[in-house]
């Protein structure tokens, strides 16, 4: 699903139980920024994630109305997480109107969860299944940071491009980070009842 240039995500047809996209942690210590007031880190999910980002995706403003049946019944699983590269950006505990950190059994580590972004490296090249920005969030970068995130996860697994299939309102976001169109993945009703736009991300710029 997608980042977009409003509330944020970018999708495919969503299966049955767990997400599985059709047709991938690395990089070190948390990237971490202040941004809008808060200190935000990106960090590397875990299954206790599964249902902040599956609420992620099945609340978000990007896909009511006409969209919406592409995220009806769409479960992030833990199995989804775990055989995937699936970052987050989540707030400090510390920051300002920050939840406190509980460590109570079951609970994701860190804050609030702003977005998440799902990259898979299974062949025949390297995808961007899912990228979501919270509708609150929208506005502060998260979308931009997830993105630049992505692209380092991916080249440090030796990729040049990534693949997108896009949410046709999110084309314009993809644009302004540097993805070009590549062709059109045309619709499958009734699941996808219009074309999508294929695009790459390179993983330099």
């Amino acid at each position: 699903m997608d980042a977009r240039a409003g509330p944020a995500a970018f999708a495919r047809a969503p299966s049955a139980g767990t997400a599985r996209p059709g047709p991938w942690a690395i990089l070190g210590p948390m990237a971490r920024r202040v941004t809008g007031g808060a200190e935000v880190a990106i960090r590397r999910a875990t299954a206790r994630d599964a249902r902040r980002l599956t609420a992620l995706v099945t609340s978000s403003g990007a896909y009511e109305g006409p969209y919406a049946s592409m995220v009806a019944g769409y479960r992030v699983g833990p199995d989804y997480i775990e055989a995937h590269e699936v970052f987050v950006a989540a707030e400090s505990p510390a920051a300002p109107g920050g939840p406190a950190a509980t460590g109570a059994p079951g609970t994701p580590p860190g804050g609030r969860v702003l977005g998440f972004y799902a990259l898979v490296l299974t062949p025949p090249e390297p995808e961007l299944d899912l990228l979501f920005v919270a509708d609150a969030a929208q506005g502060r970068g998260i979308g931009r940071r997830l993105v630049e995130h992505m692209k380092a996860t991916a080249r440090a697994a030796g990729a040049e491009h990534v693949h997108v299939v896009s949410h046709p309102p999110a084309e314009g976001f993809y644009t302004s980070v540097g993805a070009y169109r590549t062709g059109i993945s045309r619709a499958r009703p009734p699941a996808v009842p219009w074309d999508r736009p294929e695009l790459a991300i390179p993983t330099s710029s």
